[in-house]
């Protein structure tokens, strides 16, 4: 591991790039701690322990999860780097079903661009309704606005909404940064960073609780275990995949003839990765933020956002429903098996005992389908998976951070940025003909 870390910074634009990464993700850490203007520490303080005491508690560590501590802080980075993803997840939908946006998506760099630019405009429109819903939550609760702008409710939420708003913006252009002079995979470093700073805090309370004596230490032994089994579960299924086999026909190239080739298209058990989940998780915090905006006006929508909490059996039937949901449509919206079949036809490859054309297209949707199956199963089990071990009597003791990081999306969301990561640094480490983290695993086994 030693040698590998010394090839890693043994290459100039590797180690410049690995830097320059890190620099970006403290400048996010260092802007979570910060809290917006007008807002009474001491007051947020108070207000965020009673709700964690009450039926929002899982609801605010839920959402504190994605931001990394920084929605409970009422910081700069409150909303995170979540609208972004919001707005790319509608306008990756949008292009199946707006004429416009699907020439785009195929017209290359330029059309990409333009994609872009789309995505940023919704985030910005994402982030500013959502701050304004969180400005009239906040202004709600006495105490936690500053003495200077109590009774100006207007003003406070233009700060507020203006504030967070630049903060956001700010993540999306720093995830950018990371993609195009980083390592790559800029937003999903950010959140992941987010999340793995809350780990030690987490872990930390726990070791606490069990100190104090308010949680079995056997208990605490036994969540670890569970923990790593769910790891190697989760590890298994990211690198999971069915593999179709294809063959090219003999071409002829001029004067020159290529014989067939045999190949495979790799289809991942988890084709999607955790983009139904985190959709999911946007939808079903939809009336907890309506809730917010209206404030006690409207009974029947607060006891409906109580209903839809984390922890709460409604909200695991509906979250995990709507997983497998949005695990179907992401899938096919990704995966469209008319397109893969014409440019299998249109590339002379065919699949062995399957005609080309229609019946290519039946065959590359009943493949995905039954992917489909198990993994959006295995998707909703995993992300509900943290409820359904504080409903144990054994585990009630543990915080619901703390099992929201051992188990569920922060799970799948850690381990599929690492390895990702590990495979951008992989690929730069093997082009310079040194030996990488599953390279030299591979040897290992060959050996």
């Amino acid at each position: 591991m030693l040698e590998l870390i010394r090839n890693i910074f043994r290459i100039p634009e590797l180690r410049q790039r690995i830097l320059f990464t890190l620099g970006c993700l403290v400048v996010f850490r260092i802007g979570a701690h910060i809290t917006c203007p007008g807002i009474s520490p001491t007051g947020l303080a108070e207000m965020i322990k009673s709700l964690n005491q009450g039926n929002f508690g899982g609801l605010i560590s839920f959402i504190d999860l994605f931001a990394g501590g920084a929605f409970e802080r009422f910081t700069l980075f409150a909303l995170g780097i979540m609208p972004y993803i919001s707005a790319s997840i509608i306008i990756q939908i949008l292009t199946t079903v707006v004429p416009h946006l699907e020439q785009l998506q195929k017209e290359g760099e330029a059309g990409r661009r333009q994609l872009q630019q789309y995505m940023r405009y919704g985030t910005i429109l994402i982030c500013a309704v959502q701050a304004v819903a969180i400005s009239r939550w906040i202004y709600s609760h006495p105490g936690v606005v500053a003495g200077d702008l109590q009774g100006h409710p207007a003003f406070f939420s233009f700060i507020v909404v203006s504030t967070i708003t630049a903060g956001t913006v700010f993540l999306m252009w720093l995830g950018e940064q990371i993609t195009e002079r980083g390592i790559g995979n800029g937003v999903s470093l950010i959140i992941y960073a987010g999340i793995a700073a809350r780990i030690p805090q987490e872990f930390m309370k726990v070791i606490d609780s069990v100190q104090k004596g308010d949680f079995n230490p056997v208990a605490f032994l036994l969540i670890l275990f569970i923990f790593a089994v769910v790891v190697f579960f989760v590890v298994f299924e990211q690198e999971g995949q069915r593999r179709i086999p294809v063959q090219f026909a003999r071409k002829v190239v001029g004067r020159k003839v290529y014989g067939s080739q045999n190949t495979y298209i790799p289809f991942k058990v988890n084709p999607t990765g955790v983009i139904p989940i985190i959709f999911a998780s946007a939808m079903v915090m939809v009336p907890a933020q309506i809730a917010q905006m209206l404030g006690d006006k409207f009974q029947s929508v607060a006891q409906l956002a109580t209903y839809l909490s984390p922890g709460q059996w409604p909200y695991v039937f509906v979250y995990g429903l709507l997983v497998i949901g949005f695990a179907y449509f992401y899938t096919f919206v990704v995966f469209n098996p008319v397109e893969i079949a014409e440019n299998l036809k249109r590339s002379g490859g065919y699949i062995p005992g399957i005609r080309p054309g229609l019946h290519t297209q039946e065959y590359m949707h009943a493949v995905l389908t039954r992917i489909t199956v198990a993994g959006s199963i295995f998707l909703a089990i995993v992300a509900v998976f943290p409820d359904l071990l504080l409903k144990i009597p054994m585990f009630t003791g543990i915080t619901p951070g703390f099992a929201h990081l051992m188990g569920g999306t922060s799970l799948l969301i850690l381990i599929s940025v690492d390895l990702d990561t590990m495979k951008q640094i992989e690929s730069q480490l093997v082009m310079r003909e040194y030996d990488g983290f599953l390279s030299r695993r591979r040897k290992k086994r060959v050996r």
